[in-house]
């Protein structure tokens, strides 16, 4: 098959070998100080074995004070040396590097930065909350000088070009769009004030770096915020962008305000950005590069094909699978372990400014630990469970040459996790479950469907090792009437019937899915809840969409309500000191999961027992998959453990030992 993805694409002098890049995102893996660590830089070089054309860094800051997490920074010159390791090693592995520029702007706050952000105008954040210091002319001449430094040293540092970060609502952003510039002098007011910081940028760089270094720009193509940018001036700001000497044009969209426009969760459309990009490409002769939920290579080839961009970005979608390019090159796009938008490790766990981590992908995080290695001692190995910890314990202790026969109860593997997908807009969390399957087969996996452990079949299969990943059942809290009510599984997977009006009895992410399930499906739905809100377990952007839906779907919410017991008719509650009734027809019991350990102690025969997963403590898919691969890589090994035991290998400097 003729493939454009896999053709090269020229970008000013630089030929990148495929159009297949990695999206800059921040991961935290460089140290306080914006130094790389070992981790960081097996990060990158990772993908780049994995044969994409292109790696797009995460922000590196160009000032200490214009940092939104613990990211990279090129602010001085002694960030230089160490971060040209990260150039020498991605160029080695095959790939061209840029660096991407930025400086957060007001999208920060001083409790990370000990200082006050700054803004074009005095006006905070909507999401951060903080009043910014508003830049005098002589501050922003001081940051204009500030990125040429910075793109001067990454041109020292040997990588091929920078991108400037222009999009999301960062200080350049900022400075575009009437939605955060009020300013009334030369850098604010009509279109050609507000660009005059971006073009003094550009022109800065190409002064300190040269006509031949490269240089993108990242642009929201719209910015979904009331008196936000919209795409015809983003298309107007594009054609100035060009011809002041920019390369490449990468098209995202929406600001902090906007979140689910930068990081769409699952549910979004795929390519969801590739008309805008199609626009920009109309009125412009450079590339353009589109990222947008885009995580499989046929969606690309199309893009591309359609003459809607020039060049693609994977993000999470690398994440999830670091060898996605070599996989489609080599035509095992089947293979291809596809990220499912859910957002937990690398976006959830960001705005804590912790290291990202990947649910799909346990060793995303981990690569410089090398973790997967031949065991000392080949063992048999029986795994009781086929949800995500069952899976990725079985995956695990198989790459490590154990003999490996995993058994599950239910008809198909997933377990909870399936039951998961049926929500509207989870479906393709099914896709991680079918690829553990496969990948599970490859590495000879004996699967046992239809089968709940026993002390005969588990003593039959004479296992050395048994590890136990049953997952966990509701919570059944002691309360009246509590045998008329039914499980909110039980509810999506169609085994109990429900009538008309409907109360799900809480509203965390089981009971607000369950919720939307059943108004998808024509029921009159009321979530009870005893915190103040529901579905705080979701994402910012899942949660938000929820709550969209809520509203769409007319699904009523009754909050800081303590349940009191169950009628045929109704619900009891006592909400602000006051008892009463909530008539329904069913009610749907969703007050949280508990450890099923059912079976533990009939198979309690074989000496090395492992619990792990939700057996052990009910929580997300993110620990699940990452609990369940360490405990399949340690077996065989002394003592048993998580192999990346010591320091974090995401902590320690490239080189060094912190």
């Amino acid at each position: 098959m003729s493939s454009t993805l896999l053709s090269p694409l020229r970008v000013g002098t630089l030929e990148l070998k495929n159009r297949m890049a990695v999206a800059p995102m921040v991961t935290c893996y460089c140290d306080d100080d914006g130094m790389p660590t070992e981790q960081y830089i097996a990060y990158h070089e990772a993908r780049a074995r994995g044969g994409f054309g292109l790696i797009i860094t995460e922000n590196y800051a160009v000032d200490p004070i214009g940092r939104g997490f613990w990211c990279a920074g090129l602010w001085k010159d002694e960030q230089v040396a160490p971060h040209s390791e990260l150039a020498r090693r991605v160029h080695a592995a095959g790939a061209t590097i840029f660096v991407q520029l930025y400086h957060c702007g007001r999208q920060t706050s001083s409790a990370i930065i000990g200082a006050q952000p700054v803004a074009p105008s005095a006006l905070a954040c909507p999401v951060m909350g903080e009043q910014p210091h508003e830049l005098t002319p002589e501050e922003i001449t001081t940051i204009v000088s500030q990125f040429g430094d910075a793109a001067h040293r990454a041109q020292q540092a040997g990588f091929d070009g920078v991108e400037v970060h222009g999009a999301h609502g960062y200080l350049i952003a900022e400075f575009m769009s009437a939605y955060s510039n009020k300013r009334t002098d030369a850098y604010g007011g009509p279109l050609v004030n507000r660009l005059r910081f971006p073009l003094q940028i550009i022109a800065d760089i190409r002064a300190k770096c040269g006509r031949d270094f490269a240089v993108s720009f990242r642009i929201s193509a719209d910015e979904f915020v009331t008196g936000g940018r919209e795409i015809a001036e983003t298309k107007a700001i594009c054609r100035h962008l060009e011809a002041a000497g920019v390369n490449l044009l990468h098209i995202s969209a929406g600001t902090y305000e906007s979140t689910p426009a930068i990081i769409p969760p699952l549910g979004t459309p795929y390519g969801w950005l590739a008309g805008y990009a199609a626009e920009i490409k109309q009125v412009v002769h450079i590339p353009v590069q589109v990222v947008g939920r885009i995580k499989d290579p046929d969606i690309a080839e199309d893009i591309l094909a359609a003459g809607q961009a020039d060049l693609i970005s994977f993000g999470r979608a690398a994440l999830a699978d670091p060898d996605l390019p070599r996989k489609y090159i080599e035509g095992h796009a089947s293979r291809i372990r596809q990220c499912i938008g859910c957002n937990q490790g690398c976006i959830d766990i960001l705005f804590g400014n912790q290291p990202i981590r990947c649910l799909v992908n346990p060793t995303c995080g981990y690569e410089a630990a090398q973790e997967v290695q031949p065991a000392a001692i080949r063992k048999r190995v029986l795994v009781v469970g086929g949800g995500p910890a069952g899976l990725e314990a079985a995956r695990g202790a198989a790459l490590c040459g154990h003999d490996v026969v995993l058994l599950e109860r239910g008809h198909q593997l997933g377990g909870h996790f399936q039951v998961g997908a049926i929500p509207p807009g989870k479906g393709e969390l099914t896709s991680y479950i079918t690829w553990l399957g496969e990948e599970l087969g490859r590495l000879g996996v004996r699967v046992v469907l239809n089968s709940a452990a026993t002390a005969e079949i588990v003593a039959a299969e004479h296992p050395d090792v048994v590890v136990y990943a049953a997952g966990a059942r509701h919570l059944r809290p002691q309360l009246p009437g509590i045998e008329t009510t039914v499980e909110a599984c039980d509810v999506l997977t169609g085994h109990a019937p429900v009538g008309h009006r409907v109360v799900v009895a809480g509203g965390g992410m089981i009971g607000s899915e369950t919720a939307l399930h059943l108004a998808t499906i024509g029921r009159e739905v009321t979530i009870v809840e005893q915190r103040e809100a529901v579905a705080l377990e979701e994402g910012g952007a899942r949660r938000e969409h929820l709550l969209k839906e809520f509203d769409r779907r007319h699904v009523r919410t009754v909050v800081g309500a303590t349940i009191t017991g169950f009628l045929d008719g109704g619900i009891q509650v006592v909400q602000d000191a006051t008892q009463r009734t909530v008539e329904c027809d069913t009610v749907v019991l969703a007050l949280g999961m508990t450890p099923d350990r059912a079976v533990l102690d009939a198979i309690g025969t074989v000496g090395d027992i492992r619990v792990v997963g939700d057996a052990v403590e009910a929580a997300d898919g993110l620990k699940a998959s990452r609990d369940g691969f360490v405990c399949g890589l340690s077996i065989g090994r002394e003592p048993p453990g998580d192999p990346t035991t010591g320091a974090d290998p995401r902590l320690v400097p490239a080189g060094g030992t912190r």
